[in-house]
């Protein structure tokens, strides 16, 4: 057992692995992880998981399993990082955010046995794709994702307050010009926001538009409008996620 739990120790914890990319253990880890996701995925159409639901019902068992016995000894190894070591360094580990995404991702699976079909109980078990957000542990992508936003706060923020200014004069108008014509559409300001997430975001559902031709110039207004909008924290992100990659390249080259 002493010379175990430093090998499993290399396996599981990422940092430790001295190969390239992952370890086989992990690599492993996320095949049942995407394989979870396109079971519970697939478990929603009924012509495929009604004919197969022993199939189903065992895979969500092995998931079960695997999931549970990777965190166990998960919490075991990590014994092995010396931040980690004995008894409260255990508990501190478990009570870590990483470890509390693997334990929300296990329950789901436990609850999903539960012959009742009501509507929290089936919302819980579609949560089972929350053991998704457990890749973050195996990439670099979410850290320099958090702090590529953080780098561009104000700019995203002054963003975000330019395209919520344009939501609601978009709404105001549309709600002076089309009100009389289109009540149950443009009778209030909130109603007419409904219109001017449609249209900023270019999704254009069509089921709202104005008729007046006042209405419709500001509506033409807005969709072009809605271009900048969309592209301007896209354009943000993208650069400082360019930015971010280009420093940890040039660190990595410089150790």
């Amino acid at each position: 057992m002493g010379k175990l739990r430093p090998k499993l120790y290399r396996q599981f914890y990422p940092k430790a692995w001295t190969g390239q990319g992952l370890s086989p253990v992990n690599l492993l880890i996320i095949f049942f992880v995407l394989a979870s996701v396109v079971t519970v995925a697939l478990e929603t159409e009924k012509s495929i998981s009604e004919p197969y639901a022993v199939i189903f019902q065992t895979l969500n068992i092995v998931f079960l399993l695997v999931f549970s016995i990777e965190y166990i000894t998960r919490i075991w190894v990590m014994g092995e990082h010396p931040e980690y070591q004995g008894v409260f360094g255990r508990i501190k580990y478990i009570f870590s955010l990483v470890a509390i995404i693997d334990l929300i991702a296990i329950i789901p699976f436990l609850l999903g046995f539960i012959g009742s079909d009501t509507f929290l109980l089936r919302l819980i078990r579609l949560s089972r794709i929350l053991v998704l957000a457990r890749l973050g542990a195996f990439t670099t992508a979410l850290t320099n994702l958090r702090s590529a936003v953080a780098s561009r706060g104000y700019e995203l923020l002054l963003s975000a307050m330019f395209t919520l200014g344009i939501l609601l004069v978009s709404a105001v108008i549309l709600f002076v010009a089309e009100k009389d014509q289109q009540p149950e559409a443009f009778g209030s300001i909130p109603r007419a926001m409904w219109w001017a997430v449609a249209t900023l975001t270019t999704v254009g559902y069509g089921d709202v538009y104005p008729v007046t031709p006042i209405g419709k110039v500001f509506a033409a207004l807005s969709a072009l409008s809605s271009l900048g909008l969309i592209a301007l924290p896209a354009g943000i992100l993208a650069g400082a996620f360019g930015e971010a990659f280009r420093k940890k390249r040039e660190s990595d080259q410089d150790s």
